[in-house]
């Protein structure tokens, strides 16, 4: 049994990981940003495993709720064992990157990459102290090779940045027994984030190539297999899991 820092694992891509892993008998801290009643609800229908659950409310923008939301963590379930971070803003409005403000581009590279940075400083020693650890991070389709993508690109700056430092931290810390991986998923929408794979198959989906939509259950399957102890030869690689589709190009 390992405890799991799980942040936006309430809402989204994130439901059906905090799921999984409570399902493998893992503590789960898991956080929500804005939208309690979904979190409470969630909470509701994990009761079965309310002594293994922990949400906590966090701003992934905000260096001082990373804090608050890890010092919770460790003082409810001890140290972090396995770092999923789900968390990432994302701007759905397609537009040019001059057609970006500010604080939109700042918002995506607080979120999507200082905040790691940060879950990383503060995680990591403990994971060094039992040497094992396991980091998944969150990427795109393309961003193992920094491809640009159209309409997205201060979303994509971030990934790709981000594939980069999962890279280095991968080498770096591999001595303490702790890896560093990408996930990328492809183009999972509504109410599919939160869905079985069973459930898609049940609908065929002709923009997919393999034949049916991705599912959080897909993310979540992957990500249980790269945090299991048996896993750690697989360490500084980026995986696309996208049934076949070319995501980033549709609008070129």
């Amino acid at each position: 049994m390992g405890h799991a820092l799980i942040t936006a694992g309430t809402s989204g891509l994130g439901r059906m990981v905090t799921e999984l892993f409570l399902q493998h008998g893992h503590h789960v801290t898991t956080t929500y940003h804005s939208n309690k009643e979904k979190a409470m609800q969630v909470k509701q229908n994990l009761s079965s495993y309310q002594d293994a659950l922990n949400i906590v409310q966090a701003d992934v923008t905000d260096k001082q709720s990373i804090e608050q939301l890890v010092t919770k963590a460790v003082n409810k379930y001890g140290g972090v064992d396995y770092l999923i971070n789900n968390a990432g803003p994302f701007i759905f409005e397609r537009k040019k990157l001059l057609d970006y403000t500010e604080d939109e581009w700042h918002e995506m590279m607080y979120g999507n990459l200082d905040a790691i940075f940060y879950l990383l400083k503060m995680t990591v020693p403990y994971m060094r102290k039992q040497r094992f650890g396991r980091i998944v991070n969150y990427g795109f389709q393309g961003a193992n090779t920094a491809s640009g993508w159209i309409y997205r690109s201060a979303f994509a700056a971030a990934k790709s940045g981000l594939a980069s430092l999962t890279k280095s931290v991968a080498f770096e810390e591999a001595e303490y027994q702790i890896t560093a991986n990408m996930v990328c998923p492809g183009n999972i929408e509504g109410e599919m984030k939160e869905s079985t794979i069973a459930k898609s198959r049940m609908k065929y989906d002709d923009q997919t190539p393999i034949g049916r939509s991705g599912t959080g259950e897909d993310i979540a399957r992957m990500i249980l297999f790269l945090c299991d102890q048996d896993s750690d030869m697989i360490t500084g690689t980026v995986f696309e899991i996208t049934g076949g589709l070319d995501v980033i190009n549709r609008f070129r």
